[in-house]
């Protein structure tokens, strides 16, 4: 729970984003170092981005699955001390340090853990329990037939595209050992994340997990329930998701997500979006719910429109799509972007925490809802998002005049709240004033990219919206320690009481 005693620290650091030999971070050993490491500087949160499988363009917010976990995250020394893999494999698996390189990922890793699962006693108890209570059967479903018969589910014999039951009886039987594998993956993957995670809650540390709103077009969760989307008699999507255009693009957000049919959802009393979130607070402590704002009004655009201008603002379920959870503390709104006085209202009736971004917060206006100044207590606070440049990142790219004023106005609040951080003209000096500043709100949590902890710039940036691809790359070369975490153990206890 989000604690409404006392005023607690959080750091956002995806699992991708951690070091290791594997090319990019997983549930291994630097995820345990990191755990102690945030407990010693005195964080109770630990933000991680959404854990499911990626497809194409490599993003969290796109996957094959909404139930899945991403196989990437799977510890390979895990699995050579369970005798799955030996020390040659683990040797050909071993990466350069640097950014995560998806495409080699894509190339060896599924390689890799296909050995495994071929030394692996699928046979056992445990193992058999697991495939048969169908936590990963729509999944393990659409990844074989992905791997038999093509990419896009569209384009399947139309009695699998329509789940014929004796079509789908025969792919399990005649590709059992591939669903199996599929089944396999998830199985292991929720065996090493509960153990972390496990382990973080014991040091008294909560997880917070991402859930985006909005499902991709070609995964199992449309093609398992295409009745529950706006498709056409081809299972097509006729309408898209997306935003309109505003001060940064002309044309808007065209984001191809299909619209849920909310009225075929609130037919069956929102029974699948109640199972996906009850699933999501089951994998995380706390949830923060991606592009909230479309549970009261979302917009939707013409799936054949080559930009977002054409879209309508439609009617979203609001508070009708919370009655059959009990989630008291635990859901975080995204309430950033277009937000009306109806987001705004429907995320108080609900009690969930909004976020209040820093970088958002110097334009000059006093009334600036993202002014520390102006951050309520039921608010979470941060220097950036995974969307946004970092604070030396952003700094950087500013011209003399601009910096001059940003500098001058950041000084400002500084001043007003009692910090004091040189501001000279390193980027650096911005990303510890900024964490300072997030910290010292009066927001319950306050929560701190690793980045700008860092004062990385925007070579550590971690994603381009808009951008198909060069995203989700940033990855530590080491665990950080020394000065920096020694200053975050400093301003936690300073400004965290």
């Amino acid at each position: 729970m989000i604690t409404e005693k006392g005023r607690e620290a959080g750091v956002l650091c995806h699992i991708s984003s951690l070091p290791g030999k594997y090319g990019i971070g997983s549930f291994g050993k630097e995820a345990y170092r990191f755990a102690k490491l945030l407990k010693k500087c005195g964080v109770k949160i630990w933000q991680v981005l959404p854990l499911v499988q990626t497809g194409y363009g490599d993003s969290p917010y796109s996957s094959v699955s909404c139930s899945s976990g991403n196989p990437y995250f799977i510890d390979l020394e895990q699995l050579a001390q369970d005798g799955l893999l030996t020390k040659e494999e683990l040797l050909a698996a071993q990466h350069e340090p640097g950014a995560v390189s998806y495409g080699s990922l894509y190339n060896e890793r599924f390689v890799t853990l296909r050995k495994a699962f071929a030394r692996f006693n699928f046979d056992s108890a445990k193992f058999r329990a697991f495939v048969k209570s169908g936590v990963a059967e729509d999944y393990a479903l659409f990844m074989t037939a992905k791997r038999v018969y093509g990419e896009n589910f569209l384009y399947w014999d139309d009695s699998l595209k329509y789940r014929d039951p004796d079509a789908l009886e025969k792919l399990r039987t005649d590709f059992h050992e591939e669903y199996l594998y599929w089944n396999f993956l998830q199985y292991t993957f929720r065996k090493q994340w509960n153990a972390l995670k496990s382990y973080c809650n014991s040091l008294g540390i909560r997880i917070v997990g991402d859930m985006p709103l909005y499902v991709a077009a070609d995964s199992a969760d449309v093609w398992a329930h295409p009745e529950l989307f706006k498709l056409d008699r081809e299972l097509r999507p006729t309408k898209v998701a997306g935003v309109p255009p505003d001060y940064f693009s002309e044309t808007g957000q065209l984001w191809g997500n299909p619209i849920y049919d909310w009225e075929a959802h609130e037919k069956e009393n929102y029974a699948w979006w109640t199972k996906r979130l009850e699933d999501a607070l089951a994998t995380y402590d706390i949830v923060r719910i991606d592009h909230f704002r479309g549970i009261d009004r979302y917009y939707e655009i013409p799936a054949f429109a080559e930009t977002a201008v054409k879209g309508e603002w439609q009617k979203g379920p609001g508070e009708k799509l919370f009655a059959n959870i009990k989630a008291e503390g635990r859901i975080i709104a995204e309430d950033l972007g277009i937000i009306d006085e109806g987001v705004t209202a429907l995320r108080d009736k609900l009690g969930f925490p909004g976020m209040k971004v820093l970088l958002f917060a110097f334009d000059g206006n006093e009334n600036n809802d993202f002014l520390p100044k102006n951050i309520g207590e039921n608010s979470v606070c941060y220097t950036g998002t995974h969307d946004n440049d970092t604070v030396a990142g952003y700094v950087g790219t500013l011209a003399t005049e601009e910096f001059l004023l940003f500098r001058s106005r950041v000084a400002q609040v500084l001043q007003e709240e009692g910090i004091f951080v040189r501001l000279g003209e390193k980027p650096q000096e911005f990303s510890q004033a900024f964490c300072r500043l997030a910290l010292a709100s009066k927001a319950r949590l306050a929560v701190l990219p690793m980045q700008d902890i860092l004062g990385l710039g925007n070579e550590a940036r971690m994603n381009y919206p808009g951008m198909s691809e060069g995203n989700w790359q940033f990855r530590m070369q080491k665990l950080p320690s020394g000065s920096a975490m020694r200053k975050l153990r400093h301003w936690i206890k300073t400004n965290r009481r």
